[in-house]
């Protein structure tokens, strides 16, 4: 699919199906509207009495037009009150048109939206609505549902000159989808080791510094947090060090690292029934957001230094598994009781936030699936942030406003971390079931000592159970677009 910006007016355009942004509350036919009301032979005016269509945003109605007409169908959305426009109505006002559009076997689409915050960000969202809407992974089918016909070309119309808008567009939807088809893939497709391949493609296609530890590498470096977790599987472990380096001196130097358990059992504190044990392939979630990062970011060419870094393993259960009430020694020295063998994410983190602290970055996230004690908190839209920086958390929170992922500051209490104190190592796993995710994220802490840090609790919204917004039922991808705009910010 191709898409334009032009600086063609709706009232100029030809085409398969013009898409028209109306306002709520003035629906009323005036002006241009009007003007396109009469080359469209009154089919703009009857839509909106036929469907009662008041521009309430979200909605949406399509009429065909007379077979004498310039365009054959039109699509109506409604962007709400216009006082209240932001971006990321854009880029889910796309998304809906481009469906429709699909259904409607359209192959020339015309889009006229308004512009939000500036043009550059509206062609930008605009793209990401399109291309993430459409995104259909049918890898695993032997035979893919019919489908209508694709749409071929895309008219942006009025953001002519936004050529290079798109191209930054289509670059974060590659990454996207990346993150989106890692997380999807089954644990028996997507193991360590397919993660430590697509770090060796992406290096080799983008021209990156690829270091990838093998398990005694992981030994000399003291890793016995992550290794702990790793020694049950029959698949060996692979600490992925993906390094992407500007032309000349880099502005700044910053630091993403992904949970990469690209099946967790439980270990032997193993998931029951009813647990959705069936759904954790998705929790290599972080490692699939963090390439998918790195696959957007290469393309894009900041003047950033990245490190994109993932502790790849399993959790499983065998003879040589972890046993609940194990000490483990994290490569920072510090000691850990196992209570409870699933909270198994924190301990393989625990090491790669030593190693990353040891780059002399400036910054560092790390993101994870990490506590459904956060889907209770936050629900399946609303990633967890921690941080003591707020600087660091401003800049999450305004890039995250950008991509139109959402992240919501929780506290980082430290006084909480009285439940994870163990009498016999220098502290526990997990804590007391109140506050679970807070104490997650304190549990990171211990391993970051001078870096700035945040940690993303990304367990809900890394996987949507029904189509909403730009995201289809299945991997999002979060929070591909919010690491991008952060690095490029």
């Amino acid at each position: 699919m191709q898409i334009q910006a032009l600086d063609t007016t709706r009232l100029d355009w030809t085409g398969d199906a013009l898409a028209i942004a109306i306002w709520e509350g003035q629906t009323e036919i005036t002006g241009e509207l009007a003007t396109l009301n009469e080359r469209f032979q009154g089919t703009l005016q009857e839509l909106i009495t036929e469907t009662a269509f008041e521009g309430k945003l979200g909605t949406l109605a399509t009429a065909r037009i007379g077979s004498n007409s310039p365009v054959r169908k039109l699509i109506l959305v409604g962007l709400g009150q216009e006082e209240s426009l932001e971006l990321d109505h854009l880029r889910t006002s796309a998304a809906t048109i481009a469906r429709t559009a699909k259904q409607q076997n359209v192959k020339t689409l015309g889009i006229a939206l308004p512009i939000a915050q500036d043009a550059v960000l509206s062609a930008q969202g605009i793209t990401e609505g399109l291309l993430l809407a459409l995104h259909v992974d049918n890898r695993f089918k032997s035979e893919p549902d019919p489908k209508p016909a694709q749409i071929e070309t895309v008219h942006l119309l009025g953001l002519g000159e936004q050529s290079a808008a798109i191209a930054q567009a289509e670059a974060i939807v590659s990454g996207v989808i990346l993150a989106r088809e890692l997380v999807a893939a089954p644990a028996n497709v997507v193991t360590p080791i397919t993660l430590a391949e697509t770090a060796t493609q992406l290096a080799q296609d983008y021209g990156l510094t690829l270091e990838i530890l093998e398990q005694a590498d992981c030994e000399r470096l003291g890793m016995g947090a992550y290794l702990g977790v790793a020694k049950a599987s029959d698949l060996p472990p692979k600490f992925i060090h993906l390094i992407y380096t500007p032309q000349g001196n880099p502005r700044r130097k910053l630091a993403i690292i992904g949970k990469g358990l690209t099946f967790d059992s439980g270990g032997l504190n193993i998931k029951g029934a009813g647990s959705g044990i069936e759904t954790m392939k998705m929790d290599m979630g972080g490692a699939g957001a963090t390439f998918g990062a790195a696959k957007a970011i290469a393309q894009l060419k900041p003047d950033v230094e990245v490190h994109f870094i993932s502790a790849a393993t399993e959790n499983m259960i065998s003879g040589k598994a972890m046993h609940p009430g194990d000490i483990l020694t994290a490569s920072n020295g510090k000691t850990i009781e196992v209570n409870n063998t699933d909270a198994e994410g924190r301990l393989t983190l625990a090491d790669a936030l030593v190693f990353a602290d040891k780059l002399g970055v400036d910054a560092m996230v790390d993101l994870a699936t990490l506590t459904g004690a956060c889907v209770i908190a936050l629900g399946d839209e609303i990633g967890g942030l921690w941080t003591a920086d707020d600087g660091l958390a401003g800049e999450l929170q305004r890039a995250a406003k950008v991509g139109g992922e959402k992240l919501w500051q929780m506290p980082l209490e430290d006084k909480y971390f009285e439940g994870l104190k163990s009498p016999i190592a220098d502290m526990k796993n997990t804590g007391p079931r109140p506050a679970g995710s807070i104490t997650a994220a304190l549990f990171l802490k211990q391993f970051v000592e001078t870096t700035p840090w945040a940690h993303l609790d990304i367990a809900g919204p890394v996987w949507a159970d029904k189509e909403s917004g730009v995201n289809n039922a299945g991997a999002t991808g979060f929070p591909v677009r919010t690491l991008v705009n952060w690095v490029l910010s």
